[in-house]
C-alpha cells in the first residue's frame, strides 16, 4: 500500500482534525474574543483615566489571546503536545486576571512582579475562577496536571504516544494526526479559558458594550447540548 505523504503545511481546508466539534467551538470563541478585544483596545486607547486594574487587563488579556491563537495553529499542524503545553501559560494568565478582578488591591503587587513570598499560588488564583466551588483540591489537581506536562515528568509521556505502523506504541517527536480525543481535550480547555477571558474583559471594561454582546453571542454558539467533540 502506498501512503500519501502529508502536506508540508496544513491549511484550514485539510487539517487533520477538521470537522471536530471541539474545534468548531474553539474557532467560534476565537471570533468572539477577537471582536471583544478589539472593542476594549479601541476604548483603552482613547481613555485618559484607566484604572490600575484596567491597565493590567490591557497587558494580560492580549497575551492570553495570543497564546490561544498559537494553540489553534499548533492543533492545525498536528503538533498536539506543544499545543497542550501552551495551555499552562494560558491558564496562568486567565487565573491572574481573574484573581486581580476579585482582589483589586493585589494589582500593585502584580505590577511589582509579585515580590518573593507575596505571589499567590496558581492553585489559589484558580480558586478565584470558581474551582473552589467544585472541590477543595481542584485547583491543585489542575496545577499538578500541567506541571507534569510542562516539566517533562514521566506522567507527561502519555500525551505524545502514537500507534506504530507495525504495531506497538511509540512516542511522537513531531505531528500527531490520529488522536482526536487529545485534540478535543486541548481545544476544549483552551476555548473554556477564552470564555473566562471574555468575561474578564466585561468585568474590567463594563462600559464597553461590545464585550457583553460578543460574549453573549459566543456563549449562545458554543455552549450547546453537545460537548463530545464529535465530527460535524
Amino acid at each position: 500500500m502506498v501512503h500519501e505523504r502529508p502536506p508540508a503545511v496544513y491549511t484550514p481546508d485539510n487539517e487533520p482534525y477538521l470537522g471536530r466539534d471541539s474545534l468548531m467551538r474553539f474557532d467560534q470563541t476565537i471570533i468572539g474574543a477577537l471582536k471583544a478585544n478589539q472593542a476594549v483596545a479601541s476604548a483603552s486607547r482613547v481613555a485618559t483615566d484607566l484604572s490600575s486594574l484596567q491597565r493590567a487587563a490591557c497587558e494580560i488579556i492580549p497575551q492570553a489571546i495570543s497564546i490561544s491563537l498559537s494553540i489553534r495553529e499548533l492543533i492545525r499542524q498536528a503538533y498536539l503536545l506543544s499545543g497542550f503545553i501552551l495551555v499552562r501559560p494560558l491558564i496562568e494568565r486567565t487565573a491572574i486576571i481573574s484573581y486581580l478582578v476579585c482582589k483589586p488591591d493585589a494589582v500593585e503587587l502584580w505590577k511589582q512582579g509579585w515580590p518573593h513570598g507575596k505571589r499567590p499560588s496558581l492553585a489559589r488564583m484558580l480558586d478565584s475562577m470558581g474551582w473552589a466551588q467544585v472541590g477543595e483540591s481542584m485547583g491543585r489537581k489542575i496545577c499538578d496536571l500541567y506541571n507534569h506536562l510542562v516539566h517533562g515528568d514521566p506522567m507527561a509521556s502519555q500525551w505524545n504516544t502514537i500507534d506504530l505502523p507495525g504495531g506497538g506504541i511509540g512516542y511522537a517527536s513531531g505531528r500527531i494526526t490520529d488522536r482526536p480525543e487529545l485534540c478535543d481535550i486541548i481545544a476544549s480547555n483552551t476555548y473554556a479559558h477564552m470564555l473566562v477571558l471574555m468575561a474578564m474583559m466585561t468585568a474590567t471594561f463594563p462600559s464597553v458594550g461590545e464585550t457583553v454582546a460578543a460574549i453573549s453571542e459566543t456563549i449562545e454558539l458554543v455552549v450547546g447540548p453537545s460537548s463530545s467533540g464529535e465530527v460535524h
